[in-house]
């Protein structure tokens, strides 16, 4: 099992792998039970820590913005929602 320490260095390419394997692992329904609880804990904090690389990775991008004639001519972030800001 990994540990939170683990998980936090995954990148999310790793951590998006080993989620599946969890989630494999629980629905081939021959894992015992005390496992499989393991196994859950595991992927909720596998999730986690996707969902936090995904947060920030959005809070990366950003807008190229065009003049009139489509040059660009810088660039803006994009709001918490997605939009342009």
């Amino acid at each position: 099992m990994a540990t939170q320490t683990d998980i936090a260095a995954l990148s999310f390419e790793e951590a998006l792998k080993a989620l599946e394997d969890v989630v494999r692992r629980l629905e081939s329904g021959e894992t015992p039970l005390d496992e499989s609880i393991q196994l859950y804990s595991q992927g909720d904090e596998l999730r986690k820590h996707c969902q936090a690389r995904l947060d920030a990775a959005q809070a990366r991008i950003e807008a190229i913005v065009t003049d009139r004639e489509g040059r660009p001519t810088g660039v803006r972030p994009f709001d918490d929602s997605g939009a342009l800001s």
